[in-house]
């Protein structure tokens, strides 16, 4: 059973369009519910932050908008809904930040997210103040914390749900409309895995300086 949900993670993340065509065959519209819910967690749920450090996000929106471009999914319907997803995402971070950043931030154990991936979150808001409510959607994990964080520090909500309105239509706007754009170029369509790895690698480079850098520091 473990082995089997280990299968499904790994080819989600390095072969979202297979997986998502053989969701399409079998669920059909049912698809736009799962692409719902994936998106949401990634940016509503902290917990996420623990359970998987490198969430498909900006390689699964770019799938989404390419498999658009073949039919498979409806460019008009898709777009807004995950753009919807993530400012509802961001929300719930939001108010669980307000409500329980204290004792969370506070606990001496990693019960429900790691401290070192709230340090470099906290350490990115700090540089970057409230533009980085719009920067992190681009940034693994970092895009999961800092709406808690926001919550957390009391960060004003209209300020803080209008920076996250122009992050979600930045985010899956633009990497949505890439994917559809790129996917009537032959070549992408025919490498797509290496599309995919590249996202990925690109998404997290600046995760892989702070850990880089930070340990060069402790040397």
């Amino acid at each position: 059973m473990l082995e089997s949900i280990w299968t499904f993670i790994i080819d989600f993340v390095s072969k979202p369009d297979q997986v998502l065509i053989s969701i399409i065959e079998k669920y059909n519209n049912w698809v736009y519910v799962f692409l719902f819910a994936i998106i949401f967690a990634e940016t509503g749920l902290i917990v996420a932050s623990f359970l998987m450090p490198f969430l498909p996000g900006d390689a699964l929106i770019f799938t989404i908008g390419l498999l658009a471009q073949e039919e498979s999914l409806n460019i008009w319907i898709v777009i807004p809904l995950l753009m919807f997803a993530a400012v509802l995402g961001d929300n719930v971070n939001y108010y669980v930040g307000k409500r329980f950043g204290d004792y969370i931030m506070n606990s001496e154990k990693d019960r429900f997210i790691k401290k070192k991936h709230i340090e470099k979150a906290k350490h990115f808001f700090d540089k970057n103040g409230k533009n980085s409510i719009i920067i992190a959607r681009f940034v693994p994990v970092v895009r999961t914390i800092v709406p808690f964080l926001c919550g957390s520090t009391k960060v004003k909500y209209s300020t803080f749900l209008t920076f996250s309105i122009i992050g979600a239509f930045l985010w899956v706007g633009v990497i949505g409309l890439l994917g559809y754009n790129l996917g009537k170029i032959e070549w992408v369509k025919e490498n797509l895995d290496l599309m995919i790895w590249g996202i990925i690698i690109l998404a997290n480079i600046p995760l892989i300086k702070q850990i880089f850098f930070s340990k060069k520091k402790e040397v």
